[in-house]
């Protein structure tokens, strides 16, 4: 499973939820996250539209599980990534824009 975050550099929304996703990375070592910085790394997102700081994209098994602006509370993050991991969700997103990003970062 796959956990990104995309933000900007010069969102301070950002900047503070960074020490957030963080400590939910480290409650889950079976999954990957990914900070991606829409900026400097605007390879990877592509066309993507990012409306809200931060945006968050979850895939599994190569497909977009999730994706949209979440809260910035660790609770909210560490809940929606047990939920996905327990395949509480296993509907992938139908968004081919979604699906290219997700295969990018593979």
């Amino acid at each position: 499973m796959l956990v990104c975050c995309l933000c900007a550099e010069w969102c301070s929304n950002c900047r503070e939820y960074r020490a957030t996703f963080a400590a939910v990375e480290r409650q889950f070592e079976d999954v990957r996250f990914r900070w991606i910085d829409i900026e400097d790394e605007s390879d990877l997102v592509g066309e993507l539209d990012i409306a809200d700081f931060p945006t968050l994209l979850i895939a599994a098994a190569g497909e977009p599980r999730f994706f949209g602006p979440i809260m910035p509370h660790q609770e909210v993050l560490a809940r929606l990534v047990d939920a996905h991991r327990s395949g509480a969700d296993h509907t992938p997103l139908a968004n081919d824009t979604l699906r290219a990003v997700v295969s990018r970062l593979r």
